[in-house]
C-alpha cells in the first residue's frame, strides 16, 4: 500500500517598488491578515494526502486599499468554506469547486456593493488535492505549472482580454464578477498523483518578470523545496520586483506504509 504526503513552501513579498501587498494565499490554513508586508521569509509544511491538502493564490485588484481587501476576503472565505467542507472535497471535488468559488465571489461583491466600490477583485489559483488525484483551478492570470521529468506545463488559463503593449490586459474572469452581469466561469483541469510531481502557483509578480523557461530552469533544480521558492522570489525581484510575489510551490512525495507506521509509533512514544 502506498499513501502520499505533500511537502509544500510558500512567500508573499510586497516586491521593489509597491507601497502596500495586495497579495495573499491560503496555504494548509495558514494566510496573511487585511494589511500586511507579506511573510517572513519561506514558509514551508508537510502533510499527508488523506488531510485532503489545498492551498490558493490571490492577487488583489482594485487600486488604493480594495486590492488587500479583495484577496483577504477571498483568503477568508476559501478557509472557512474549506474547513466547513473537507468531505465534500474528498467525495465530490467538481461541487467543492463550484461551491467555494461563489462563496468567494460573493464575498468580494458584497463588500464592493455596501461600500459602493465599482473596481475590486481579486485573481484566484488554487490547487485540492484528494486521495485520486489534483485539481488545478484558477481566475483571472495568477498561473498554476506542473513541472514532470524537467518540463513545465502551464494548466492554468489566462483568462485575459488579448494583449496591450502598455499596461495590463483587462481581466474576463476575476473573483468581484456581479453574478447578474457576467458569469463566473472558472478553469478547471485534473491530474493524476504521481512521485515526484511539482505544483506551482503564483501570482503575476511572478511571471511578469519571469519567463516560462527561467521558471522551468529554476524549478529543475536539485534543491529542497523551500530553496526553490526562494530562488524564484529573489529572481523576480532581481529582474525588477514591480509587482507583489506570491509563490506557492508544492511536491508529491511517496510514503509507505511502513515508515507511516513507524512515525505514527513514534509520535505516539513521544506524548506518553
Amino acid at each position: 500500500m502506498t499513501m502520499y504526503q505533500i511537502e509544500c513552501a510558500y512567500t508573499c513579498h510586497m516586491g521593489n517598488i509597491r507601497a502596500n501587498n495586495e497579495d495573499n494565499f491560503w496555504c494548509f490554513g495558514e494566510s496573511l491578515p487585511m494589511d500586511n508586508e507579506g511573510t517572513k521569509g519561506v514558509c514551508s509544511k508537510i502533510i499527508s494526502e488523506n488531510k485532503v491538502p489545498a492551498m490558493a493564490v490571490f492577487d488583489g485588484m482594485g487600486g488604493e486599499s480594495c486590492g488587500e481587501v479583495a484577496a483577504f476576503l477571498a483568503s477568508e472565505e476559501f478557509g472557512k468554506f474549506y474547513n466547513t467542507n473537507k468531505r465534500m472535497l474528498r467525495d465530490m471535488p467538481e461541487e467543492f469547486i463550484d461551491g467555494v468559488c461563489k462563496r468567494m465571489n460573493q464575498a468580494v461583491c458584497r463588500y464592493g456593493s455596501d461600500h459602493h466600490i465599482q473596481t475590486m477583485g481579486s485573481t484566484m489559483a488554487m490547487l485540492l488535492f484528494t486521495p485520486e488525484s489534483m485539481f488545478a483551478c484558477n481566475l483571472g492570470d495568477s498561473r498554476i505549472y506542473f513541472m514532470d521529468c524537467g518540463k513545465l506545463q502551464q494548466i492554468s488559463t489566462d483568462h485575459v482580454l488579448g494583449s496591450t503593449a502598455v499596461g495590463k490586459a483587462l481581466l474576463t474572469q476575476y473573483l468581484g464578477l456581479p453574478e447578474e452581469l457576467q458569469k463566473l466561469e472558472p478553469s478547471v483541469a485534473e491530474i493524476e498523483h504521481k512521485e515526484g510531481y511539482r505544483y506551482l502557483l503564483c501570482s503575476d509578480g511572478v511571471t511578469d518578470m519571469l519567463s516560462d523557461s527561467e521558471i522551468e530552469a529554476i524549478l529543475s533544480q536539485d534543491m529542497e523545496i523551500p530553496e526553490i521558492v526562494n530562488n524564484l522570489l529573489e529572481s523576480a525581484l532581481q529582474k525588477g520586483g514591480r509587482d507583489n510575489v506570491t509563490i506557492v510551490l508544492c511536491e508529491l512525495q511517496k510514503l509507505d506504509t511502513i515508515r507511516r507506521m513507524k512515525e505514527w509509533m513514534k509520535n505516539l512514544k513521544d506524548k506518553k
